[in-house]
């Protein structure tokens, strides 16, 4: 490591809001990664008749277990635990028994109950876990943040380094027309293109690129301008370099230092983005776990507060750890940043 990045590092350290806010929500995004085997209605492990089973991995039928049909078992259904009760087996199952796809059939009441020891969140109205979908959802949010905001990066740097670089007619045509593509109701487009396709992952993923590499522009343009006419530009291309050579070897590298200060900015923006289109109803296809539909429930039923608390105490605490990485992030990048005397030590 080079002691400039030492120094970046030790900055970001410094910062104990932001380097803590990091630490808690990778904590949170790791636990969400291997939400299979935190929340789900499959067990972890069974042993039945013998032999051991991995019904978190694998797919058993009842058939498999001694049962009658040819279908994949309900573990918590009182017929499977007798029969492996019966044969001196057991049932592993994950910390939360319950799944975002599966409603609980054997709740107290009538959907959504109260949080319980049973559901610790509760349920929503159609008697499913909200423990269970908030994992899931957070998952698939920062996963849909993060996937868009590696997109939206590249193609905000390519536009900004061609435009910085280049200058002359070609940033001065491509900005006109950066202009107009911001000066489009980004939220209106998004809510007409998603009415009109069948929504999807990977298509909503698409529409929302169109229209998030934009805030990179302007920072990664204004960069390429004030480097290009450096001396180390000039001899590069007294030297022969391409064009190419220049902007990825030279130039881009000082660039990235004010581009990664947006991304949690940017990551942040998406996961919002995302969030509101669930909760209008244009975002993921229906029974998706997200915290938009959290949200939509938590409006739709408002005797049962509970859900809307949750979706917006977990949105509200991504956010929060994404704006305080984010910050620490900017300081740590910052050359005027005055270093703390520990660090200087």
């Amino acid at each position: 490591m080079t002691p400039i990045n030492e120094r970046r590092l030790a900055q970001f350290k410094a910062n104990k809001r932001g380097y803590y806010s990091l630490l808690i929500f990778l904590t949170l995004f790791t636990i969400s990664l291997f939400a299979e085997l935190v929340a789900n209605d499959r067990p972890l492990l069974m042993y039945h008749q013998g032999e051991l089973y991995v019904p978190v991995l694998f797919t058993y039928t009842e058939q498999d277990l001694g049962g009658e049909l040819p279908i994949e078992p309900l573990y918590l259904e009182p017929y499977i635990q007798e029969l492996v009760s019966e044969s001196g087996g057991w049932i592993l199952m994950p910390l939360i028994p319950f799944s975002y796809k599966n409603a609980d059939r054997y709740i107290e009441g009538a959907a959504p109950t109260p949080p319980s020891a049973r559901h610790w969140l509760g349920t929503d109205d159609t008697g499913k876990d909200t423990l269970a979908r908030l994992i899931y959802g957070f998952r698939l949010s920062v996963l849909f943040g993060l996937t868009l905001t590696f997109f939206s990066s590249i193609i905000g740097v390519a536009v900004g380094a061609i435009q910085g670089y280049f200058g002359g007619r070609i940033d001065l045509v491509g900005q006109r027309l950066v202009e107009i593509w911001n000066g489009l109701p980004i939220l209106l487009m998004l809510i007409i293109l998603a009415s009109v396709v069948k929504p999807s992952v990977f298509w909503l993923l698409g529409i929302l690129t169109l229209f998030s590499w934009m805030p990179l522009v302007s920072v990664v343009r204004a960069e390429f301008l004030r480097a290009r006419n450096f001396e180390y530009v000039r001899a590069a291309r007294s030297l022969g370099l391409s064009d190419r050579k220049i902007i990825l070897r030279h130039v881009l590298p000082n660039a990235m230092v004010a581009t990664l200060t947006f991304l949690p900015f940017i990551l942040s923006g998406a996961v919002t983005m995302l969030t509101a289109l669930d909760f209008l109803g244009f975002g993921l296809p229906a029974g998706s776990p997200s915290l938009g539909e959290l949200l939509q429930q938590g409006k739709a039923n408002l005797h049962s507060p509970w859900l809307g608390i949750t979706g917006f105490c977990t949105l509200g605490l991504m956010l929060t750890l994404l704006i305080f990485i984010g910050e620490a992030v900017r300081d740590a990048l910052d050359p005027r940043r005055v270093i703390t005397p520990t660090i200087q030590s």
